[in-house]
């Protein structure tokens, strides 16, 4: 079993919730199955911890189970090794499946090219860390153990994971962040609503529940012409449609956009996931990678000024958002 020590007095299913990056529902999961102890003891979801607890926990053994679809797509494979996949998720392609989707994710094309999969909590979780949206293309991170899964996660609750996407939009944005709450819009579920904390006050008082989640991303301007602009932008949180929605708070969309924004003629959404650097879960070095494009979006990058979408490119934009 793994060992930690309590740093808080808290719920024992909140302090592993927190820590693990797992829901309280997987959490409790594991504690009905007499997978955690507290100081060599089972206890309940509800017993309060101590400062300096030795908390025991393992995760249930992942069951066999078959993909549902097949896969009949090709990723690209940007970097690997015995802890780590870094992938090129190409669009249209969701991370994860849902009741609603009729076809492959990235999931079942993991399962089905026999990559080691990391097995949380009893279910088949396939060490994604993080997720891309279905119609964004680009760089991430797949864990291929527990430990990396859990290392990871923690590296990007705690902000240490950097990522740079790059967009094409209908104009610059002239903000150079934007922080915003973001839940599931209330008058149509498969788009997000992105509310200023002033408008949550406004529209919800004093029911912070109502809120949604904090979200904030930085925005830089590249480039422009008479029909479009390039933009970078680096996620300080993780929301579904982070960007895209963002975006729209402000009246600005992604070209290619049907969600937020309609009549577009784009082949593609035009986001895609550019660089990412983030520390390896057992060398702990830092390591930087940047996904290629595909060919629309690269189409589309000449209609702007000439540049080398490289990794040094990529290390720039890095430290023009530190600025």
């Amino acid at each position: 079993m793994s060992k930690i020590i309590s740093t808080s007095t808290q719920r024992l299913d909140v302090f592993l919730s927190t820590y693990l990056n797992l829901s309280r529902n997987q959490i409790a999961t594991l504690i009905k199955n007499e997978k955690v102890k507290v100081n060599s003891k089972i206890v309940k979801a509800s017993f309060k911890l101590n400062i300096d607890d030795e908390i025991e926990y393992e995760f249930i053994q992942a069951k066999e189970k078959e993909n549902k679809y097949e896969a009949k797509f090709d990723v690209e494979i940007i970097y690997e090794d015995d802890d780590i996949l870094l992938v090129n998720k190409p669009i249209n392609v969701a991370t994860h499946g849902a009741s609603s989707l009729k076809e492959a994710s990235l999931v079942e094309w993991l399962l089905q090219n026999n990559y080691k999969l990391c097995d949380i909590n009893g279910n088949f979780r396939a060490g994604i860390v993080h997720r891309l949206d279905k119609a964004t293309s680009g760089a991430l991170i797949v864990a291929k153990n527990n430990s990396s899964y859990e290392f990871l996660a923690n590296e990007i609750k705690n902000r240490l994971v950097d990522r740079i996407y790059l967009a094409i939009t209908n104009d610059f944005i002239n903000k150079d962040y934007i922080e915003c709450y973001i839940k599931r819009n209330e008058k149509n579920r498969l788009k997000m609503q992105a509310l200023s904390l002033e408008e949550c006050k406004k529209k919800y008082k004093e029911n912070i529940d109502k809120y949604g989640k904090l979200s904030k991303t930085n925005f830089i301007n590249l480039d422009k012409n008479n029909k479009a602009a390039l933009i970078a932008a680096k996620l300080q949180s993780g929301r579904t449609h982070q960007i895209r929605v963002s975006l729209a708070s402000v009246n600005r969309y992604i070209l290619g956009d049907t969600l937020y924004a309609k009549n577009q003629n784009e082949k593609r959404l035009m986001l895609h996931s550019f660089f990412i650097a983030f520390t390896h879960p057992q060398s702990k070095k830092r390591m930087q990678f940047i996904a290629n494009f595909d060919e629309n979006f690269k189409e589309k990058l000449q209609e702007f000024k000439k540049e080398t979408y490289d990794k040094d490119y990529a290390l720039r934009l890095l430290r023009d958002f530190s600025i």
